[in-house]
């Protein structure tokens, strides 16, 4: 299994970025999925999830109104719209997927080490 994000890079305060997370090896529609960053110096912390139809989501606060999670199985990729970014924002982003129980289509919240698989992340940089 492997999943592979791309799309990070240097970004002005305010302005707007799409990064995605492309899945491969495994039934990706039938996992939840989960962004998470982890700042300089910070412990790597969830940002938000969507269930495996896209139906639910759920988003930390300090997120919330400003980034967008959604999905793509037919392409096998979850993606991550960044908009009104600050500088608080500069992290490494992660993708990582989760098997949750069957018929289950919640967006939970959840702990990075938790989950079934994760990518190596990319570098988003907001500067002010």
């Amino acid at each position: 299994a492997q999943l592979v994000e791309s799309g990070g890079g240097l970004v002005q305060a305010g302005g707007s970025l799409r990064i995605s997370c492309a899945a491969s090896g495994f039934f990706f529609s039938s996992y939840a999925m989960a962004w998470f960053r982890q700042a300089p110096g910070k412990e790597r912390e969830f940002v938000a999830s969507i269930s495996w139809s896209g139906d639910n989501t759920h988003y930390t606060d300090f997120v919330k109104d400003r980034f967008t999670i959604s999905r793509d199985n037919a392409k096998n990729t979850v993606y991550l719209q960044m908009s009104s970014l600050k500088p608080e924002d500069t992290a490494v982003y992660y993708c990582a997927a989760k098997r949750l129980s069957p018929g289950s289509d919640s967006a939970p919240v959840l702990r990075f080490l938790e989950c079934d698989y994760w990518g190596q992340g990319t570098q988003v940089n907001v500067f002010s």
